[in-house]
């Protein structure tokens, strides 16, 4: 499958917006060329706005233009889409029921040599509190176009997890995709694995082939939507495998292992094991070895899936 960059796949398909639809604008935070977005200004000097370091007002001015009647996609670093405008975000565009798609950037290990303090673990947990949110995060090139197109033409707001870096694709170009319904991506009988994101979706298919070749299969779902959730497909394989694991680059306590939890306790207990991050602060390295330190991996996945297995056979 081909490999491109995500935010320049994100870029490309705000100008291909933009040029059908008037009310299409980017708002920055200084950080056009961390966030792929250059080649928007070049092409509509008129829709980009750049408010400089200052988050908050990154918030406050989206807010602005969409109650002006304009679809703003304001972007930053995942750490300060979330931590630090969260308020404005609260109240100046969701409580005020308007119409702005917030980006947040470098999502968990992808900060990389940003360290802890751009490693936002957190985000998708404080963002789940907001009431009527959708919350979603892109695995490759090809989500990341149709749910960014998804994001535009839906009426409210959006908080979309952004990974900046080049992967490969994983779904056909035409894919597609329609927010808060999950992606089957193999099916199987013995144990589900529900993935989130760029990182760990690809994890998720080496873990079924690491079970396969122990003579299980797995069912893996690309939960691209947290909020809403696909409640329907959980539950569905929940009952048809009886056990599942989520994988995620995010703490599992407020992500999506917390969504997950939290519905089969209400509706289907289900036993069920968490891949993520586990109440533990971010820090510099390399993608490759902070997946290794925090056990976002492959291996991971299919160790606590055997587990379970191994468990209902007991």
């Amino acid at each position: 499958m081909e490999t491109k960059e995500m935010r320049a796949v994100y870029c490309d398909t705000l100008i291909e917006l933009a040029q059908s639809d008037e009310r299409i604008m980017v708002v920055e935070a200084d950080l056009m060329r961390a966030s792929g977005t250059m080649a928007f200004k070049q092409q509509f000097p008129d829709r980009a706005v750049d408010v400089g370091v200052a988050e908050a007002n990154l918030v406050g001015v989206s807010a602005g233009l969409s109650a002006a009647g304009r679809i703003p996609f304001a972007a930053t670093f995942g750490c300060f889409a979330s931590r630090r405008v969260f308020d404005q975000f609260f109240i100046s565009a969701n409580y005020a029921k308007l119409n702005v798609k917030l980006v947040g950037t470098d999502p968990g290990i992808s900060a990389a040599f940003n360290g802890g303090t751009h490693m936002p673990f957190e985000d998708i947990g404080l963002m789940r509190m907001i009431p009527d949110l959708t919350i979603v995060e892109p695995s490759d090139p090809v989500s990341l176009k149709a749910l960014t197109k998804a994001a535009a033409q839906i009426e409210g707001c959006v908080y979309m997890r952004l990974h900046r870096k080049a992967v490969a694709a994983l779904y056909e170009e035409g894919e597609p995709f329609t927010l808060g319904k999950g992606k089957v991506l193999a099916d199987g009988s013995d144990v589900t694995i529900i993935a989130l994101g760029a990182i760990l979706v690809p994890e998720a298919l080496k873990a079924r082939q690491l079970l396969t070749q122990q003579g299980y299969e797995a069912a893996v779902i690309d939960m691209h939507t947290v909020k809403p959730l696909d409640e329907e497909l959980i539950l569905s394989y929940a009952r048809k495998t009886g056990c599942i694991v989520t994988a995620e680059n995010h703490q599992t306590s407020g992500g999506l292992g917390g969504a997950v939890a939290h519905l089969l306790s209400q509706t289907h207990p289900t036993p069920m094991a968490m891949v993520g991050i586990h109440d533990e602060f971010g820090q510099v390295g390399t993608q490759a070895w902070l997946a290794q330190h925090y056990r976002l991996t492959a291996e991971e996945i299919s160790r606590k899936a055997l587990a379970l297995i191994k468990g209902r056979k007991e």
